[in-house]
């Protein structure tokens, strides 16, 4: 009986002291750098990765030594379940206890992406891609898929004048659908209920405010002067008359730079408001909140006509008579440029 007390203590005194190497081992690996290099390494765990495929991706990119420590660390931590996806940048400076905690957080690379003002989905889905966020014609697809977009309160069939012009902050576990998202989430906090009542006013639905504030943005960047710029399209559409917006010629041109030139004009398109009667059937770019404003609140002048006055501006007019002279001096002063 005492033998087998004694070999028992002893069991126990071994395992103790098993146990205590095994904890100072795993504390002293725990905390200390995975190497000496200090070498950075951008570690990229999709969605729907499994934890032990991100400890795999983790292993590869040589974040991680004695796997078998770190899954007994992961598990201690009860952190198995909580490591977000994600774009990650990671250094072997690090210790283990740092990076699970910086992927249980979600610390994820976030890229600041500015769109300008005027920008069209196309332009916009360009833009993600170039930083790898979207896959580009995905992107496009979506923009023009109504049932992902009528529950974001848009009744179009585009998405195009409701991604609002921004710097946002993306990052690498979103998808075309969560930016997407953001972007009209955006439009609506600026599109307020007092803009809503003066469309109303106005005898306008909200998607020909949007169309009519993306004609203006595109015809001018000059925040001033865009109310007398809404001012002749309001007049034009009341008066019958062809908006004949040199912009809606292009729109949905894959392929544009330059000059619009008189081919353009006469382009046979249901945008092209030399050719079609009032509003094209949607927006033809992404208008802020200047271009909005104005369409909801034109100048109270009678203008029927502008024309570029070469520095980015232009020259407005209440006569076909005083237009035409308009012009002839600014193609004048442009031959002499």
């Amino acid at each position: 009986m005492k033998k087998n007390i004694h070999k028992y203590r002893k069991s126990l005194t071994a395992f103790g002291m098993v146990l205590f190497i095994f904890i100072i081992v795993t504390v002293h690996y725990a905390f200390s750098p995975v190497d000496n290099k200090n070498v950075t390494v951008t570690v990229d765990i999709p969605s729907g990765t499994s934890f032990l495929q991100s400890v795999d991706i983790l292993e590869k990119s040589g974040l991680i030594k004695h796997n078998y420590l770190f899954y007994f660390l992961v598990i201690s931590r009860n952190a198995q379940g909580h490591i977000r996806a994600g774009e990650y940048e990671l250094a072997t400076s690090m210790s283990p206890v740092e990076i699970i905690s910086k992927l249980v957080k979600g610390d994820i690379i976030a890229y600041p992406v500015t769109f300008p003002e005027d920008y069209t989905v196309r332009e916009i889905a360009a833009r993600l891609a170039a930083f790898k966020l979207v896959e580009e014609n995905a992107f496009l697809s979506l923009s023009s898929d109504t049932k992902f977009l009528a529950p974001l309160g848009i009744e179009g069939a585009s998405a195009e004048g409701y991604l609002y012009p921004d710097t946002y902050k993306f990052d690498k576990s979103m998808d075309a659908k969560d930016i997407m998202r953001i972007m009209v989430n955006q439009f609506w906090k600026m599109f307020t209920p007092k803009m809503r009542k003066r469309a109303d006013e106005l005898g306008m639905t909200i998607p020909q405010i949007i169309t009519m504030a993306s004609i203006i943005g595109k015809e001018s960047g000059y925040k001033d002067e865009k109310p007398s710029v809404s001012a002749v399209f309001h007049n034009r559409m009341r008066k019958g008359m062809k908006l004949q917006s040199d912009p809606t010629s292009i729109y949905n041109l894959k392929y544009f730079s330059g000059t619009i030139k008189r081919k353009h004009l006469m382009r046979n398109t249901p945008y092209n408001t030399y050719v079609i009667n009032g509003l094209p059937p949607g927006p033809i770019a992404n208008p802020a909140i200047d271009s909005l404003n104005a369409a909801l609140y034109p100048a109270p002048v009678d203008y029927l006509y502008f024309v570029s006055n070469n520095n980015g501006s232009h020259q407005f007019s209440s006569n076909l008579s005083a237009h035409n002279k308009a012009v002839l001096k600014y193609q004048i002063e442009r031959k002499k440029d």
